[in-house]
């Protein structure tokens, strides 16, 4: 029997993911977006039409799906663009997969539609917090001071031992970044 499962950020590594979701046998109910651009969502036609997948994103960041501008593939000399979303997110809600709970958390910061997913004490932060960092704030819909503000009020009390996944770059821990981080020092 197929395990259900959701795939965060297919950046453009389509085909690699979909060996790995035969290789085991996987039935793909979500296709996840952490934000809008193109090193998150570069694979997501490829697999939604593989799959037939529901993608979902934060309703600030929807317009970054259609426009390679928007979504920056343009400066990469890409005109790509993902399928329209299937579920607009807000921030709040719990997605349901099989036995697991993700909760959204609405972090804006690197763009408007910036969320984290929070999976019992596993975050996936996309390019919110990043090991010792945080994602870019010089780009259009970014802001440095909106996305510390997020880390520290909805990341930061999640707990210590909570361990981060990022976008990029190595995992961590919240504990680690409330020590080693310094953007999140006072």
């Amino acid at each position: 029997e197929a395990k259900e499962a959701a795939i965060i950020d297919p950046s453009a590594e389509g085909e690699e993911i979909l060996k790995v979701i035969k290789d085991n046998n996987l039935k793909v109910i979500y296709i996840i977006n952490t934000h809008g651009h193109i090193d998150h969502i570069g694979a997501n036609a490829e697999i939604k039409e593989a799959t037939g997948a529901k993608i979902l994103i934060h309703e600030d960041d929807r317009n970054l799906l259609s426009s390679p501008v928007k979504n920056l593939a343009i400066f990469l000399g890409r005109m790509t663009k993902s399928p329209p979303a299937d579920r607009l997110l807000k921030g709040g809600e719990i997605i349901s997969l099989g036995k697991l709970k993700l909760k959204v958390i609405h972090t804006p910061g690197h763009t408007r539609g910036s969320i984290s997913l929070l999976v019992n004490n596993t975050l996936f932060t996309g390019d919110t917090l990043l090991r010792n960092s945080i994602g870019r704030t010089d780009l259009p819909g970014a802001s440095e001071k909106m996305l510390v503000q997020c880390i520290k009020e909805k990341l930061l009390p999640l707990g210590d031992e909570v361990k981060i996944y990022p976008g990029h770059g190595e995992e961590s821990t919240i504990g680690q970044e409330k020590r080693n981080n310094p953007f999140l020092q006072e």
